[in-house]
């Protein structure tokens, strides 16, 4: 067999990087489809699940937790390791979804894609959408599930898709980016206490704010042209930009967004508030103008 042979049948082509609930349903099941759950925190619970979901866990193993900030992006060797595990192959088209709606599903999408996989997207309305289709649903814990086979996932590793401090920080400095906070307006104000203990209240200077949430409607991702007119709004023709959030989680949903606002090269700081808000020499304002706080 041939190098450019795949060694498992290739999974079905994409439309895009979102697909329904209506378009998973018809191809459930195929070879080379895989459906990969990325529910976090109290939505890992949930007790059904899309059959022959398999479990991408962002709270545990496809996080780096060798640091003191959470869910941030494990490195290549063990995310290879992670996806294999899954019975992900290379030749696979994956979509992931989560309890929450689109939440940290997006998330998922980008950490497949900053590895150099390019077959996935995530399911609009994630399983809330799914269950409301009267779609079928199978027990999370089912009792004889057995593992799949191993993957022949490959991570390769695209520079730029994920940032640290100092990018960010250049970002802010630089007319041709700009730094999107897709955190709550109270908290990107400083008008309420950060939900993690010891973080400053406020944002980074120069940020602007855009609520994950504004990107949605009952749960699903609003139309490509509401979502130009919302990041043209803000962005304009800016060539960069860099999403934050609270741990990195939900700033991957203004990422898709401005995919599908068609923009392109934009970047994720991994570390996001969980590491600027630290006490630290990292300015911090509060106030919707980044106004500094009153002495």
């Amino acid at each position: 067999m041939g190098d450019d042979v795949p060694a498992y049948p290739s999974g079905p082509e994409l439309p895009g990087p979102l697909v329904g609930a209506d378009w998973l349903a018809r191809r459930l099941g195929r070879p080379g489809l895989v459906v990969l759950d990325a529910s976090v925190g109290a939505h890992r619970g949930s007790e059904r699940r899309i059959p022959g979901a398999r479990a991408f866990d962002i709270d545990g193993a496809l996080s780096d937790h060798s640091g003191p900030l959470p869910h941030t992006m494990p490195g290549a060797g063990r995310f290879t390791e992670e996806l294999r595990s899954l019975g992900v192959n290379d030749s696979d088209t994956v979509v992931v979804h989560d309890a929450a709606g689109i939440y940290s599903s997006a998330r998922a999408w980008w950490m497949l894609r900053a590895m150099g996989f390019d077959r996935v997207a995530v399911l609009d309305g994630g399983l809330p959408a799914w269950a409301d289709a009267g779609l079928p649903l199978e027990s999370a814990r089912p009792a004889s599930a057995p593992a799949p086979a191993p993957g022949d996932f490959t991570a390769r590793p695209r520079p730029g898709m994920f940032v640290g401090a100092e990018e960010v920080a250049a970002a802010l400095a630089d007319p041709a980016a700009m730094v999107l906070d897709a955190r709550a307006r109270e908290r990107f104000t400083g008008t309420v206490a950060e939900p993690r203990p010891g973080l400053r209240a406020g944002h980074m200077p120069g940020a602007v704010n855009l609520p994950f949430g504004e990107l949605q409607r009952a749960g699903r991702m609003r139309p490509a042209d509401e979502l130009r007119a919302v990041f043209a709004a803000l962005a304009g023709e800016r060539e960069r930009l860099v999403v934050s959030c609270g741990s990195g989680v939900t700033a991957c949903v203004l990422a898709l967004g401005a995919e599908l606002a068609g923009y392109r090269g934009q970047a994720v700081y991994d570390g996001s508030w969980s590491e600027w808000g630290l006490p630290s020499r990292r300015p911090v304002v509060t106030g919707a103008d980044g106004s500094p706080p009153a002495p």
